[in-house]
């Protein structure tokens, strides 16, 4: 029904006729189902065919809205026909469809009957909608649309500016870092495995399609595990900080460079995401400060631009305060501190050094002497009484 819309309208615009109304489409659907040759239409429900209308719909109100200048961002192309072999399938039924949960946990979904499902958590409330989707990878999936009040969290005082990262996925202005787990390097192996035996399978057979099924296994279990990861640790940062911060990386630049794999495989885009809306849900603040902040240039204890550092300096000494930074830490607290929140590196491994004297002085007047060891450095490992330790 998609693919119909789209042609109609296309036709239509050729012949140089008006464009197709949402209405007018709706009224084809209802003529082209009683004829013989699409009678099969009537096998499924008559919700399934108007959302796909609704869906071409959209889609060109999209693209008007991005020629028009209406719509922000990347320009919007034009709709194009979809492929029954797209590995990504959905069907979306509204409440006039009339679904239903059993009393024993099924959905029952208008002409398909009582359907067996694993729920992942229970429905705050009685669904709207409900769309069945089919990955790459074989797997159904129900994703219900439901309505639920914002859960807001009791405040805190603590506040974080986030340096995002490839060696450490996340390191907060307080100086605990999260390593980055690399899930599609870690599953290499077999991936290069599974490609390998697609390759050999004749296309079109079908020990081809069961070969290209395992491949999206394994990145379905790469994708499932980087997602879980995103959302255990976003939302750890969201219940225990009142406000975050995070650099507004070019992540689409950064993939164009040798180090796209990794980039990709590390999602800074969709967990920054999930600290925003989890943020707007639980009461928090979240900001965003420019790509171009000298974060990694700037002395966080006193403020002296230091100049840029090639990638290989993970420490460095500011020569005006003589405060040793690990080039991660003060990064996150520039972060923060460019976002106007007022953080402390708690816990955050500076070490001050010793304050050089002045050149026209001969030496510091007595007592002046700043002790070598006035402030620790902070151990790896060490717990201190600031913010608990993410799990």
């Amino acid at each position: 029904m998609y693919n119909d819309g789209l042609h109609a309208r296309q036709e239509a615009r050729a012949a140089g006729l008006p464009y197709l109304t949402d209405a007018e489409l709706s009224a084809r659907l209802t003529a082209v189902k009683a004829t013989p040759e699409r009678a099969w239409l009537g096998d499924v429900s008559a919700v399934v065919l108007q959302q796909a209308l609704a869906d071409l719909n959209a889609a060109y109100r999209n693209f008007f809205a991005s020629v028009t200048g209406r719509r922000k961002g990347p320009k919007v192309a034009p709709p194009r026909f979809r492929s029954r072999k797209d590995r990504r399938q959905a069907i979306r039924f509204t409440a006039n469809a009339r679904f239903s949960i059993t009393p024993s946990g099924k959905l029952r979904l208008p002409k398909i009957g009582d359907v067996p499902v694993r729920w992942s958590r229970g429905l705050p409330s009685a669904p709207s909608s409900v769309s069945v989707i089919i990955d790459a990878a074989g797997r159904y999936f129900a994703s219900f649309v439901v309505e639920q009040a914002p859960g807001l969290l009791p405040e805190v005082q603590s506040v974080i500016g986030i340096d995002l990262g490839l060696t450490h996925f996340a390191v907060p202005s307080d100086g605990r870092k999260v390593a980055s787990p690399r899930f599609l390097r870690r599953a290499e192996k077999k991936l290069r495995r599974a490609q390998q035996a697609l390759s050999r399978k004749q296309k079109g057979s079908r020990n081809r399609d069961k070969a290209r099924v395992r491949v999206a296994r394994a990145h379905a279990r790469a994708t499932d595990a980087r997602r879980d990861f995103h959302h255990r640790l976003s939302t750890a940062l969201i219940r225990e900080n009142q406000a975050i911060a995070v650099e507004d990386l070019a992540v689409k630049g950064l993939a164009r460079t040798r180090m796209a794999r990794s980039i990709h495989d590390a999602g800074w885009s969709a967990f920054v995401d999930m600290l925003e809306y989890k943020a707007g849900l639980r009461g928090r603040t979240f900001r965003r400060i420019g790509r171009f902040e000298p974060t990694s240039q700037v002395c966080s204890a006193c403020g002296d631009k230091d100049g840029p550092k090639p990638l290989r300096v993970r420490e460095w000494t500011c020569p005006s305060c003589g405060t040793t930074h690990d080039r991660d830490v003060n990064a996150a607290v520039n972060i923060a501190k460019a976002a106007g929140l007022a953080v402390t590196a708690c816990r955050a491994q500076v070490r001050p050094g010793g304050i050089p004297a002045q050149r026209r002085h001969g030496r510091l007047p007595a007592g002046d002497h700043q002790h070598p060891g006035g402030r620790r450095a902070a151990r790896p490992g060490r717990r201190d009484d600031c913010l608990p330790a993410l799990d």
